[in-house]
């Protein structure tokens, strides 16, 4: 009895055990049948879609831009050239000015009595010579009858022209007074725009407080930037090797850039540039002259200044997002003629707008990568679809050949 039971038992275990292995044995079965599927999709998968740009080298103009200064083409300090007794502010502070305008006045009646004075005394001298002249007409016939001795015609001869000489020293001096007089009417030698008065109504002015005020000319208006002496170095390289081209004559325009990204409406040209490095700061100054007739711009305003007018003959262009950079340097990727990715080391330039010139690396007629190059492989085929063309950049959007290239390479 106990024997039978145990070969039941036996039996039941054994067909457990052997349902176990078959249904393992299915699932293994099962899974690699899945395997096989997924390596069939992977191997079907089709090749990557990217969006390709065709490389023809163009003239490219280019826009240098700096960070810039105005200044007044012609600040006159204000100043009283006699010392006295400042009278009344005659201006509007902060107020346009014109040419010979009264701007102050200073106590005139100290100059009056001076001038007065000046003029009594040179009467005195014209009298004295009057009398001397008559003294020598007296004496020039009694000399030649030798009635008188030769020197007394000598002395009425000194004495004649003592007294001339008297008068045009009292001519100068009353020439001086007037002139102290007219100093105490203090006009504007410009037309612009004024200052604050230094200077308040009944201040004692002297040498060391004579200036009363400043007068600015607006138009033209000066628009001061600085070039690094690596951005000059770059610049002069460039031109040598005919990478860049510039305008007939150096002439380039100067478009102002206001503070909140509006374009003045006036251009300038370059007026003068500095013939030696500041030994402060290691720049190269540039000035250019803006018609400013409306008087938008002001004295000390902060601007940027756009330097057009230059051009880079067969230029290589690509939109900034085409270009990546690893551990060796930038790069991009190129559809081969078979159709493949192939990762291209390349020597990127300045910025262009939202596109970027390539100095070295590519070719006319090769297909560049836009879109869809964080998915390649080297190597691997795709599927190649023309992206929009490259947009030449406006007046508007051209990016600057500045240092700040020098700072994002």
């Amino acid at each position: 009895m106990i024997d039978s039971i145990s070969v039941n038992i036996c039996e039941q275990r054994g067909g457990i055990v052997k349902g176990k292995f078959l249904f393992n044995l299915a699932m293994l079965m099962i899974a690699f049948h899945l395997a096989g599927c997924t390596e069939e999709k992977k191997t079907a998968a089709p090749p990557p879609e990217v969006s390709v740009i065709t490389i023809e080298p163009q003239t490219v103009p280019v826009t240098f831009e700096y960070v810039a200064r105005t200044q007044s083409s012609h600040q006159v300090e204000i100043r009283a050239r006699v010392s006295g007794f400042l009278d009344r502010r005659t201006y509007t502070e902060g107020a346009f000015v014109k040419e010979r305008q009264v701007l102050f006045l200073m106590d005139k009646k100290p100059f009056q009595a001076q001038l007065n004075a000046m003029r009594g005394a040179l009467a005195q001298q014209q009298a004295r010579l009057q009398t001397a002249r008559a003294n020598l007409a007296r004496v020039k016939p009694l000399a030649a009858q030798n009635a008188v001795s030769q020197k007394d015609l000598d002395d009425a001869i000194g004495k004649e022209q003592a007294a001339a000489a008297a008068v045009e020293t009292a001519k100068a001096e009353v020439e001086q007074a007037q002139l102290n007089l007219s100093y105490c009417t203090i006009t504007s030698p410009v037309t612009g725009i004024s200052a604050e008065a230094m200077q308040k109504d009944g201040a004692y002015i002297n040498p060391l407080n004579s200036q009363l005020t400043t007068v600015a000319v607006l138009s033209p208006m000066w628009v001061n930037f600085s070039l690094s002496e690596n951005e000059v170095k770059g610049y002069r390289t460039q031109v040598a090797s005919g990478q860049l081209r510039p305008p007939e004559g150096n002439d380039y325009i100067i478009e102002v850039v206001l503070v909140d990204g509006s374009i003045f409406p006036f251009t300038g040209r370059i007026t003068f540039a500095a013939p030696s490095y500041d030994a402060q700061t290691g720049t190269f100054l540039i000035r250019a002259s803006v018609n400013n007739p409306d008087s938008i711009l002001r004295p000390n305003q902060y601007v940027r200044a756009r330097m057009k007018g230059a051009v880079r003959p067969n230029a290589i262009l690509v939109p900034q997002r085409a270009v990546q950079q690893g551990a060796k340097g930038h790069f991009l990727w190129v559809v081969t003629k078979e159709g493949k990715a192939e990762l291209r080391p390349v020597v990127i330039g300045d910025w262009n707008g939202d596109n970027i010139f390539i100095d070295e690396g590519l070719r006319a007629g090769e297909q560049v990568v836009v879109d869809g190059g964080l998915t390649l492989n080297p190597g691997i085929p795709v599927t190649a679809k023309p992206f929009a063309a490259i947009q030449k950049p406006t007046d508007a959007d051209k990016g600057s050949e500045s240092g700040s290239a020098e700072i994002r390479k």
